[in-house]
């Protein structure tokens, strides 16, 4: 496998709703700013409509406003939920941002994630993976061919429907498919040869099915003869990293319990099970949970280590699960903290480093010796030609 790739999943979470959005939306621009310049490689937005607490709606339209923001950062739809869209102006649109980003984009698809979503537009749950599959279908071909389709669904309709802008991507964006805790997203990943984006398969309810996603998607990717490429598979985790466990917990108890409440009362989110009814249950919740990372870099390398063994082969990129359960200075420095440690654990780019500070110490004594011998034996020479 190629490099351990490192990056962040946005939805976004702004709790409680008594604040500026404007602001929180700034904030959010500010994470995305400093991820570019302290050695993160993604970032990913997501697309909510409800709640008052997700706030992007349209991750394409985030990632055009942030690109020319930054200059390293891959930038993804995490994800849109094609089921609400029509794939032909979902297609365009892509084409556009590959080229107003330089090919920096990547498109993330799902079933949608918020039931009061789909809800509005008169989507019943029970219809939205069925949709996915139909609207990949559609998708696909008007992504990779040049032939016409026409369609018709109760959602919509397309008739002689072709894109008239190539991908300034050769052949296009990287897509990947989003995984919960069912195998509707693998299924399609194999079918289409995408790439996978695990997004509720750590929480304590889906850490089980982490490498059940990638079964899957090895089984579908065989039977539809497409390549089936670790490399191309993300898992999201939550974290929470500071220079002591104490000092962790202490900082999450800003807004641990606002998020917890929001997950429990407002998102229909059935992958992650918060349990508690106060700060200190929502704490022993935490606790308990080995899939949350709340502690030190060395927590966070343990804990990478033991997804990599638990999915049974690895993964090419892990993605931090953004949240607002700290303060905004506090969470940058979390990030900081990853990024100056954790990645180049797992990414090795200070193997040398460390090798060469092994090497210099095995023979520093001697060498320290002979430099100070040459700065005696020069001042010698300096005082006899005075």
């Amino acid at each position: 496998m190629s490099r351990m790739q490192f990056g962040v999943f946005i939805p976004p979470h702004h709790v409680p709703t008594n604040y500026n959005p404007t602001l929180a939306l700034q904030h959010d621009i500010e994470i995305v700013k400093l991820l570019d310049t302290i050695g993160y490689d993604e970032a990913w937005f997501g697309e909510h409509h409800s709640g008052g607490v997700e706030l992007i709606n349209d991750p394409m339209l985030f990632i055009a406003h942030v690109a020319p923001q930054t200059r390293n950062l891959r930038l993804g739809t995490g994800v849109v939920s094609l089921p609400y869209h029509n794939p032909l102006w979902v297609a365009d649109k892509l084409a556009l941002l590959d080229h107003l980003t330089r090919g920096r984009v990547i498109l993330g698809v799902g079933p949608g994630a918020l039931a009061s979503d789909a809800a509005m537009i008169g989507i019943q749950p029970s219809e939205q993976r069925d949709a996915l599959d139909f609207d990949m279908d559609v998708l696909m071909h008007l992504i990779t061919s040049d032939e016409p389709i026409s369609v018709e669904t109760s959602r919509y309709k397309l008739v002689e429907a072709r894109l008239q802008l190539d991908f300034y991507q050769d052949p296009h964006p990287p897509i990947v498919a989003a995984a919960v805790v069912s195998p509707s997203g693998p299924r399609i990943a194999g079918k289409h040869g995408l790439g996978l984006i695990s997004i509720g398969a750590t929480m304590k309810a889906g850490v089980d099915v982490l490498a059940m996603h990638w079964d899957v998607l090895e089984a579908r990717a065989k039977e539809f003869n497409q390549k089936a490429d670790r490399d191309a598979w993300r898992i999201v985790n939550i974290m929470h990293l500071a220079k002591t466990k104490d000092q962790a917990i202490k900082d999450i108890q800003y807004g641990l319990k606002d998020w917890c409440e929001y997950i429990k009362h407002t998102a229909a989110a059935p992958q992650i099970q918060v349990s508690g009814n106060d700060i200190s249950g929502y704490l022993e919740w935490i606790g308990d949970n080995a899939s949350v990372v709340i502690g030190t870099y060395k927590d966070a390398i343990e804990h990478i280590e033991s997804l990599i063994e638990i999915s049974d082969g690895g993964f090419g990129n892990f993605l931090l699960f953004d949240h607002n359960w700290c303060e905004l200075e506090t969470k940058k420095q979390h990030y900081e903290l990853f990024a100056n440690y954790v990645i180049p654990h797992f990414k090795k780019t200070n193997l040398k480093m460390k090798s060469s500070e092994k090497a210099l110490r095995e023979i520093r004594d001697p060498l320290a010796e002979a430099q100070q011998e040459a700065i005696i034996e020069y001042k010698k020479r300096h005082l006899k030609t005075e």
